[in-house]
């Protein structure tokens, strides 16, 4: 036994976990974190408020959040797992009769002190309760149909849920990553061929219906779909936001006009410029090789998360850290996509960097069970 592994066996169990933890992964989460506090206040002209001091507040809470939720053995999170899909669930019910609006859609819940928003919970609890679902059914089952029922109504009564608030970033999250779920689990491929194959058709009798008697789309959605395709055609305004936001990027150039020196974000050009649309900012004060550094951070988080994945013996575990790694994929990935024009613009914030309280404190949460599960792992 050597020196250093003599002193970690001495230590209390309590500080034993802290050490367990992994700390490369804090370290990572912290950068990204600290990238969003320096965009936040260059967005608001040098100033710490109104959007930077209360996203740093928010960050502290859920590391000690993350940590507290790391501390705790990863059976326990395993046995609330039920437990804590139904509370996500009853405040998706709550939302719908008594959620706070804004800017058109009623998608949160009003406690005084911060406004929740559910639906960011319930990213979490569903790959949480499928994990669990997958940890207890024999591997034998898996892709039996009347076992792939029970998953399939797990992710879309939420996804229904959240479809009428209205929020269709959220919905097709929540959708796309249970059945990245289901693939991890073993589910026979067949299954989701014949939902991709449905899904091609429905797309190609979306658009032949177009001018049609039987036209299944409003005008409204398919000149949507126009602006989206070429976003030129309304540039003053469907296609403005879209606009701008690539001239943002465009204008940023290899290294960018300079911290607080973005004219798009600073003369209010840019929309939405410290929620959805803070990484055109970003691209224009410190251009591509700000972009690909912060791109380059979440590729790392995700492949730490995958590296802890792999080395986990319990099925439980790998399929939540999988999960939850997926889902933190589909956020970035979804919000640079559709601020580069690559898809549409589905309100769907930059995971750390955006500001917005409730989608920081759920996913700080989620590494902590990320941590809870490499802390507790059978060595």
């Amino acid at each position: 036994m050597t020196y250093l592994e003599y002193n970690v066996k001495t230590v209390p169990s309590g500080w034993r976990k802290i050490l367990h933890l992994n700390w490369p992964l804090v370290i990572l989460l912290s950068t990204v974190a600290g990238v969003g506090f320096l965009m936040l206040y260059s967005v608001a002209g040098g100033s710490w408020s109104p959007w930077a001091e209360p996203q740093a507040k928010r960050y502290l809470l859920g590391l000690t959040a993350m940590f507290v939720v790391a501390m705790v053995p990863i059976w326990f999170w395993r046995n609330m797992a039920l437990v804590v899909y139904a509370l996500a669930f009853f405040l998706l019910l709550l939302v719908e009769f008594f959620g706070a609006i804004g800017m058109g859609a009623q998608r949160w819940i009003d406690l005084g002190f911060m406004r929740l928003q559910p639906s960011e919970l319930m990213k979490v609890a569903m790959v949480v309760l499928l994990a669990a679902y997958y940890d207890w059914l024999p591997l034998s089952k898996t892709s039996r149909p009347l076992w792939v029922l029970i998953p399939i109504f797990i992710i879309l009564a939420p996804t229904a849920l959240v479809l009428t608030q209205p929020d269709l970033g959220t919905a097709l999250l929540l959708m796309i990553a249970g059945a990245l779920m289901m693939f991890l689990a073993g589910v026979h491929w067949l299954y989701f061929a014949t939902v991709l194959s449905a899904g091609v058709g429905a797309v190609w009798a979306v658009f032949q219906s177009r001018g049609t008697d039987w036209q299944l789309l409003k005008d409204y959605q398919f000149r949507r779909i126009d602006t989206f395709l070429d976003p030129s055609s309304d540039p003053l305004g469907a296609g403005y936001h879209i606009t701008q936001a690539k001239i943002a990027m465009g204008s940023g150039g290899w290294t960018g006009r300079g911290f607080m020196q973005g004219t798009q974000s600073r003369l209010n050009f840019l929309p939405e410029k410290h929620t959805d649309f803070i990484f055109n900012t970003l691209a224009e004060e410190f251009g591509f090789v700000g972009g690909i550094s912060l791109l380059v951070l979440y590729a790392l988080i995700l492949f730490f998360c995958i590296v802890a994945a792999l080395q986990n013996r319990d099925r439980f575990s790998s399929l939540m850290i999988l999960g939850i790694g997926m889902t933190f994929f589909l956020f970035f990935a979804v919000n640079m996509s559709m601020v580069m024009g690559l898809a549409p613009v589905v309100g769907v914030p930059l995971p750390l960097v955006s500001y917005g309280g409730s989608a920081m404190l759920v996913l700080m949460i989620a590494f902590g069970l990320v941590q809870s599960a490499h802390v507790h792992r059978p060595r």
